[in-house]
């Protein structure tokens, strides 16, 4: 008898499919899973997996590493998080197509739209392309820690082709721009992007402050490239206001021209869906919508968080509730020890509280409202951080408690840890001050776990971690009472994501797979609390976050990370277009 590569033995098996556990060896010659059961056999490596849970890599559609991952072999921190394939490209934002006189407005355009600091894209990329296939090959030339795929982004593509007037979402382009979007997008289809993807929304800006080039991308434009795709392939994804919008005429418009995308193309469709406080029931309308197609027979579905998408909020992040007060704004550049030693001066204390309530009754409705002042959904994080927030936990809850004012409450938890204390403020999906809408978006069939958004906001989210937390908070813990299987969990981020980019050789623990697994101590399963870190190019900022319980991954066949720690196994590869199933 041959001697297999890796024998994962005896442990409880979630194979990604939805199916119950079961207790199970796992066989791995090369990069596949040659047997699940009682194998028996020898193997150049045992690993006891007795007491642990065995899934499939996680598979993250909805990441912006796509400047990241041309320096960072280790992706972090998704990689840190069970995640073995990743996708970028998402929102229409990335850096190809791109002439050289683009370079720049692409860097703004990042650092605008995803937070991402501009100094260290600028140290960092590489470039080294100009079209979409030259980018995937310097992508595919560089071993990493995970799989990648990558979309054609809609903004990179439009000032490629228009130039200076595609920055401007108002211009139109002519019909030779046009069919060449349209030749551009299956060329780059046909070199190996998994699909197109495009913004709809306000909240997208360049660092400048400009909309975003795809805000009010004509139908025109939209149906050419819907023509492309239908013949080549790939999936669409994208983000509109649809989520948010009050305007229900608005809402009617702009799903009809997305069924128009839809069908034209009749190609695989997600799109952003979550609960904004304003309109916390427009996501039902969009769902309504999501089935409807569905009924129809066309594969539309809805990326959903699985928890609370929060903001972050310190003094070492990108926003915290004093950041418009005078007495904050003098002291903000201050070294950080400095600053805190600042802000702890009773005198500036008092002044800048002051300053807060006036500032705050001047600021309208919305974000910026929220981080400043919306106390009774901030929270401190803990550590290892409870994402299932409780109102009784709220800052102010506790000010309440404790005879203080939540500002007052908020300021002075900033200056813990030597001001390295971070606040967690929910900006979607806490609408009803609980997570029972969150549990029906998360249950729904035609729902798609996403919106990670791993390598963006570095320095405000750090929702890369969501696969970790989806684990804990809904299949281990629960959440007010209500727990979802552990096997519908895990499927949630393994084969239904994988499929959903038409990656059918990844996602499950069976026979003819991709050897990607998690060994998972669910007992000791935990996240980390994000810190501040200065790691990226030019001494960038970054949200950095562990994990505990991670006990290996292993990616096509080769253990890459061993108790949350990388093994220097680098088999990570370019996903060049879809990838068919075991045959």
């Amino acid at each position: 008898m041959s001697v297999a590569d890796v024998i994962v033995r005896g442990g409880t098996v979630v194979d990604g499919t939805g199916a119950p556990p079961v207790v199970a060896d796992v066989e791995i010659r090369g990069d596949r899973i040659v047997a699940v059961g009682a194998t028996g056999g020898r193997a150049r490596r045992v690993i006891d997996a007795d007491g642990l849970i065995v899934t499939p890599g996680f598979v993250d559609v909805h990441t912006h590493f796509d400047g990241q991952l041309t320096w960072d072999p280790i992706v972090a921190p998704s990689s840190l998080h069970g995640v073995t394939s990743v996708v970028v490209g998402n929102c229409g934002v990335g850096f190809a197509p791109a002439r050289e006189d683009r370079h720049e407005w692409l860097i703004s355009l990042l650092e605008g739209v995803e937070d991402i600091p501009g100094s260290a894209l600028a140290e960092g990329l590489s470039w080294g392309w100009e079209t979409f296939p030259e980018y995937l090959d310097v992508v595919a030339a560089m071993p990493r820690t995970v799989d990648v795929g990558a979309h054609v982004p809609h903004s990179a593509l439009r000032t490629y082709v228009m130039g200076d007037r595609g920055a401007d979402h108002a211009a139109m382009a002519d019909d030779d721009e046009l069919a060449e979007m349209g030749r551009l997008v299956s060329e780059a289809i046909a070199a190996g992007a998994v699909g197109f993807a495009t913004s709809r929304t306000e909240v997208h800006r360049t660092a400048a402050g400009d909309r975003i080039p795809t805000l009010t991308a004509p139908r025109r434009e939209l149906l050419e490239i819907a023509y492309a795709l239908r013949d080549a392939g790939g999936v669409i994804q994208l983000i509109s206001d649809l989520y948010q919008t009050t305007d229900d005429h608005f809402a009617a418009e702009e799903l009809a021209l997305l069924e128009e995308v839809v069908v034209t193309s009749g190609r695989p469709f997600s799109f952003t869906m979550q609960q904004a406080y304003h309109s916390p029931q427009r996501w039902r309308h969009q769902m309504a919508w999501v089935e409807r197609m569905a009924a129809a027979g066309y594969d539309v579905k809805a990326q959903v968080a699985t928890r609370p998408i929060g903001v972050l909020l310190g003094l070492e992040a990108t926003a915290n509730p004093f950041l418009l007060c005078a007495g904050y704004a003098e002291v903000a550049s201050l070294p950080l020890a400095e600053r805190v030693r600042a802000l702890a001066d009773d005198a500036r204390r008092q002044r800048i509280l002051a300053e807060h309530r006036d500032v705050t009754a001047a600021v309208p409705e919305g974000i910026l409202r929220q981080i400043i002042s919306q106390f009774d959904t901030m929270f401190r994080l803990g550590d290892p951080v409870d994402y299932a927030v409780r109102p009784d936990r709220s800052i102010a809850s506790s000010s309440e408690r404790s005879g203080s004012t939540p500002a007052a409450a908020a300021y002075d938890a900033l200056l813990e840890a030597d001001g390295r204390e971070l606040l967690y403020l929910p900006l979607f999906n806490y609408a009803e001050r609980n997570l029972d809408d969150l549990a029906e978006m998360i249950a729904h069939p035609r729902s798609l776990f996403g919106l990670s958004d791993a390598g963006a906001h570095c320095g405000a989210i750090c929702d890369a971690s969501m696969p970790t937390s989806a684990l804990t908070m809904w299949a281990r813990d629960g959440v007010d009472g209500e727990r979802l299987p552990l096997e519908t969990v895990v499927h949630g981020q393994t084969q239904r994501t994988a499929a959903h980019v038409g990656w059918r050789d990844r996602g499950v623990v069976a026979p003819g797979y991709l050897a990607d697994l998690n060994l998972i101590d669910l007992d000791v399963l935990a996240c980390r609390r994000p810190e501040i870190v200065h790691d990226l190019p030019a001494g960038g900022r970054r949200l950095m976050q562990r994990a505990d319980g991670y006990v290996a991954t292993i990616k096509s066949g080769v253990v890459t990370f061993e108790h949350g720690e990388p093994t220097g196994a680098r088999p990570g590869e370019l996903v060049r277009g879809s990838r068919p199933g075991p045959r």
